[in-house]
């Protein structure tokens, strides 16, 4: 009879999720079993959980959801080297083909060929998880797993904040949850000049405040967001923005609070498509937009070490409430009031 462990499913094309107990996951040659020990809601489990367009035009079911995890090696096939039983260890969530001219030419984030880990290939929201041995990063096996879990939503902000220039220049970081507030201190550790955080949230702008965020601007039905950051600029608009929300309205308020010459960082997922007036806030503004998606392979995983190790970023105020996989009901419900920041899933 073959071992078997607890998996968090997305069963069905439609909202909300099925603890399973479902077969331990064989490895093959080049891969690797970690033991989850720990995992966290990611805004894109949020897509999932709760079935909108974006979810149904790109999530396989039935499957394991969940990317962002830590734990330790439990098996390692036969052709893999340098990786070992006991070994703390976290993984990139993009699974590429390795030989198309994005992956050979350092843009392999942007694979056409990717399987995404938790999305279209079975993730981590269970006792074990599989990837690919190329995925694995190596962990310090003194950050603790609720900590180590984080570090791919860490390489997202690390990713949009360092996508351009970023030295002395105003900042607006638009939806404070998780990355967001990752991001206020990736920009203050790398020198941003007036931060100014939105969110819809209290306690997030509360946090945002602690974390470094020079500004916080709570959205009115009444008052333009866009009049709002012009004017804690001077007029001017901000230098940068880095849109973390995925709200329609938000992207367009961003757009237009952005200076002429800007740069404009898009990372959070619309669930539907978003119209926008190219014409007047990109084109003739002279606008750089970036699209963020996931991290630079692996790139971003070394600046996200370096600032981990320097004590630049501390993510210990993140996390602010944890639970057993069992009780993930609970768990999406938090996250999608607000009223937190991270949560985790804590593994035996």
């Amino acid at each position: 009879m073959k071992p078997t462990m607890i998996g968090l499913v997305k069963a069905e094309r439609k909202a909300g999720a099925v603890l399973m107990e479902l077969p331990v996951p064989e490895i093959g040659p080049d891969e690797v079993r970690i033991r989850v020990k720990a995992s966290s809601i990611c805004g894109t489990d949020m897509h999932i959980y709760h079935w909108d367009q974006w979810a149904e035009e790109n999530v396989v079911t039935p499957n394991v959801f969940g990317h962002e995890f830590a734990g330790i090696v439990d098996g390692v096939g036969s052709a893999v080297a340098g990786i070992r039983p006991g070994d703390s260890v976290s993984a990139e969530g993009h699974i590429v083909c390795g030989v198309c001219r994005q992956c050979r030419s350092g843009n392999a984030h942007v694979c056409p060929h990717t399987r995404s880990f938790g999305i279209s290939a079975p993730g981590c929201f269970a006792d074990y998880a599989v990837t690919k041995a190329v995925n694995v990063v190596p962990n310090d096996p003194a950050l603790p797993f609720e900590l180590a879990c984080l570090q791919d939503p860490l390489g997202n902000a690390v990713h949009a904040v360092l996508s351009g220039d970023i030295v002395g220049r105003s900042v607006a970081v638009v939806g404070c949850g998780p990355i967001g507030l990752m991001a206020i201190q990736v920009a203050k550790a790398a020198g941003a000049g007036r931060i100014i955080a939105v969110d819809l949230h209290d306690y997030r702008l509360d946090m945002a405040g602690r974390l470094g965020a020079d500004h916080v601007v709570k959205p009115t039905g009444d008052a333009r967001l866009s009049r709002t950051l012009r004017e804690l600029t001077g007029g001017e608009g901000v230098e940068v923005g880095l849109e973390m929300s995925g709200s329609a309205s938000a992207i367009n308020e961003l757009l237009e609070a952005v200076a002429n010459g800007g740069r404009v960082s898009l990372l959070g997922i619309p669930s539907r498509e978003v119209p926008i007036d190219l014409a007047r806030h990109i084109i003739f503004k002279g606008l750089q937009v970036y699209g963020i998606t996931g991290r630079r392979m692996y790139r971003t995983w070394h600046q996200i070490k370096g600032l981990l190790d320097a004590g630049r970023i501390d993510l210990k105020p993140l996390v602010d409430r944890t639970f057993t996989l069992d009780r993930y009901e609970e768990a999406f419900a938090l996250m999608g009031s607000g009223q937190c920041a991270k949560i985790v899933f804590m593994h035996a």
